[in-house]
C-alpha cells in the first residue's frame, strides 16, 4: 500500500526536475542567443564605423592632397605666360580639381555634420541634374528633427545608397525619395519606375544587361544597425518599391548635437 504513494511521488518529483530542467535549458538558450544577437549588433557596428572613418581618411587625402597637387599644377602653367599652349590644359585641371571635390563630398557630407540631417537631404536632392534623364525628388514630410550625429550619417548613407543603386542600375525616367519625420520613427519610402529586378535571384550570377538586388545588402546592414526594418518589392520591368522604419529618439528642439569631426 505504501509503494503506490512512494513511486507517485517519485514520478512527480522526475517531472518536476524535468520541467525545471526544461526551463533552465530554454533560459540558458535565450540568454545565449541574446549575446550572440549583441555580438553580431557590436561586430555590425564597429564595421560600418570603421569604413565611415575609411571614407574621412580618403575624403581629407583627396581634399588636401590629390586637389591642392592639382591645383599647384595649375599655378604653375599660369606661370609660363603661353594661354594659347595652356588654355585646355588648364580647362581640363579645372574639370579634375571640380571632381575631386565632388567626391570628396560625397565620401564626407560636410552639409551633414554642419546642418543636420534635413539639410543635408535638401542638399543630396541639388547635387542630381535637374536636365538628366533620371528626375530625382526627395520630399521631407512631417516636423523634420535632429537625431545624434550617429544615426543622422546612418540614415543619410541609406538615403544616399538607396539614390546611388536607382542612378546607377534601374534605368529609371523617375526616382521619388520620402522621409517621413513621426513622432517616435523615422520611415522611409523609395520608388522608382525603371527595369526592376528579381529579388529571388540575388545570389546567381548576374546576366549582362540586368539588375539584381545586391545592393539591398549594404542597405539591409545599416538598417540593422539602428534595429529598423525593411521590405521591399519588385520585379523585371514593374520597377522597384523599398519601405524602411527605424525606431528614433529624437533630440530635444533646444539641444545641438556634437558634429562628428573630420579627419
Amino acid at each position: 500500500m505504501l509503494a503506490t504513494p512512494v513511486l507517485l511521488l517519485l514520478a512527480l518529483g522526475i517531472v518536476a526536475f524535468v520541467l525545471r530542467y526544461q526551463r533552465r535549458l530554454l533560459r540558458q538558450q535565450e540568454q545565449l542567443r541574446q549575446v550572440r544577437d549583441a555580438s553580431q549588433q557590436q561586430a555590425l557596428e564597429a564595421a560600418l564605423l570603421a569604413q565611415e572613418e575609411e571614407r574621412r581618411r580618403i575624403a581629407a587625402d583627396l581634399h588636401d592632397g590629390v586637389g591642392t597637387t592639382l591645383a599647384i599644377v595649375k599655378l604653375h602653367l599660369s606661370t609660363l605666360g603661353q594661354p594659347a599652349l595652356t588654355q585646355e590644359a588648364t580647362a581640363l585641371l579645372d574639370q579634375a580639381i571640380s571632381e575631386v571635390r565632388r567626391i570628396s563630398r560625397n565620401l564626407l557630407p560636410v552639409a551633414l555634420q554642419k546642418f543636420g540631417l534635413p539639410f543635408a537631404l535638401d542638399a543630396l536632392a541639388r547635387t542630381v541634374p535637374a536636365d538628366g534623364p533620371t528626375q530625382v525628388l526627395i520630399e521631407q514630410r512631417g516636423q523634420p528633427r535632429r537625431l545624434d550625429p550617429k544615426r543622422e550619417l546612418i540614415v543619410y548613407r541609406v538615403v544616399q545608397e538607396l539614390l546611388g543603386n536607382g542612378l546607377r542600375h534601374a534605368h529609371a525616367e523617375t526616382i521619388n525619395v520620402s522621409i517621413d519625420f513621426g513622432p517616435d520613427y523615422l520611415s522611409l519610402q523609395y520608388l522608382d519606375n525603371g527595369i526592376g529586378f528579381d529579388p529571388t535571384a540575388s545570389d546567381l550570377p548576374p546576366a549582362p544587361g540586368n539588375r539584381t538586388g545586391l545592393g539591398l545588402t549594404n542597405l539591409r546592414s545599416r538598417v540593422a544597425v539602428l534595429r529598423g526594418t525593411l521590405r521591399h518589392e519588385s520585379a523585371p520591368g514593374t520597377g522597384s518599391r523599398i519601405w524602411i522604419s527605424f525606431p528614433i529618439p529624437y533630440l530635444p528642439a533646444d539641444q545641438a548635437p556634437t558634429p562628428i569631426p573630420a579627419l
